[in-house]
């Protein structure tokens, strides 16, 4: 039936009348319903099946291709579509949802939004400020500008920065006294051991030699400990200048800077207090005003903070000297005076411990 009505399809002619119009013709509707009726009982393509076997074998060596298909597209590697369902289903959720997506885009670019704004502000912030303080900065040198002082406290600061530098100078000489102290005593050390091998060969000068190097040996000794009481003092003194003055310089220093914040934002609102008092300035006033008090706070906190680490600093200071101090001096007058004794007591005294001799040299694993 098939070969008949494609073989009718084929050999029929289609006239076209003077208006380009094709012509109706008296067969077109029953070629129609004969291919319909081919396409409806014809065979699926998607569900065509293969025999296994020879023909008229049985059902169950039959293969629908569809499975065949999805077996070769697995097995390359090629992930199925949804199926018709599943395609629904998210059709649905899509259609219930339209806005979730938009939702979260929104949201994201919201908070970057949000973050670019602060940080605009703080920026813009941090312009104004500066630009305040230099003015008043230069303003203070070029003596057109007033600056809040406290003389009391100004005094403390400046002893306190003359302390240090005094310290500091304390700290390079005792550092080189140590320099030039170990290379005497690596000296005696070397001039004992020499000592020692030549008593050991000449027989004539034996007892010269040996009590030569029984003294170096004693020098030698008395020095490590002096060495080791002298550390110690340079290591305390070292602590209280770079440490416990350092920490009160650095909160003197923020106390300063707040003292140069404050007065910008003082002769700001000074400035407009001497100007118009119409709305807009009114405005600026108020929160001129608002900056000034914040700042104002600011400074007396930092001020109180000073005032304070420099009453504890001058007692640590005393504290910490009087006991190093005394070391130093019954260190050396034990050493010069040639009194082991007393040196070993001003060690013990002070809980001074000595290196071990070689300490300080690496390991042999080390060095390997």
């Amino acid at each position: 039936m098939a070969d008949n009505i494609m073989s009718k399809a084929a050999t029929m002619e289609i006239p076209i009348n003077s208006n380009g119009d094709t012509g109706t013709l008296t067969e077109d509707d029953s070629l129609e319903q004969d291919l319909q009726q081919v396409m409806v009982s014809g065979p699926n393509l998607n569900e065509t099946s293969i025999v296994s076997g020879g023909y008229g074998g049985p059902a169950g060596g039959i293969i629908p291709t569809s499975s065949i298909k999805d077996i070769r597209m697995k097995s390359r590697g090629v992930n199925l579509p949804y199926s018709n369902a599943s395609a629904s289903r998210l059709a649905h959720h899509t259609n219930q949802h339209p806005g979730s997506l938009n939702h979260n885009t929104n949201s994201t670019e919201e908070v970057s939004r949000g973050v670019a704004v602060e940080k605009l502000d703080s920026v813009k912030k941090w312009g104004i400020n500066t630009y305040k303080c230099t003015k008043q900065m230069f303003s203070e040198k070029f003596g057109r500008g007033s600056r809040t002082v406290d003389l009391e406290l100004e005094a403390q600061i400046d002893v306190l920065r003359d302390t240090k530098s005094k310290y500091e100078n304390i700290l390079r000489l005792a550092t080189a006294l140590i320099t030039h102290f170990q290379s005497m005593v690596q000296t005696q050390q070397a001039l004992g051991d020499t000592f020692t091998d030549l008593s050991q060969k000449s027989p004539e000068l034996q007892d010269e030699f040996g009590y030569n190097a029984e003294t170096q040996k004693l020098l030698c000794k008395n020095g490590e400990a002096l060495l080791g009481a002298i550390n110690f003092f340079v290591s305390s003194v070292n602590t209280l200048v770079n440490k416990t003055m350092e920490d009160t310089l650095m909160t003197i220093r923020h106390y300063e800077n707040a003292r140069l914040e404050f007065d910008a934002y003082r002769s700001d609102l000074e400035e407009l207090s001497l100007g118009p008092r119409d709305a807009a300035a009114m405005v600026r006033i108020e929160m001129a005003q608002q900056e000034y008090h914040t700042h104002r706070e600011k400074y007396e906190r930092l001020r109180s903070d000073v005032s304070i680490k420099l009453k504890f600093l001058e007692e640590n200071k005393v504290k910490v000297m009087h006991k190093q101090l005394l070391l130093f001096h019954n260190a050396i007058s034990a050493y010069f005076a040639g009194n082991q004794q007393q040196l070993e007591q001003t060690l013990i005294q002070f809980n001074v411990k000595l290196k071990p001799p070689g300490s300080d040299k690496p390991s042999w694993l080390e060095e390997q």
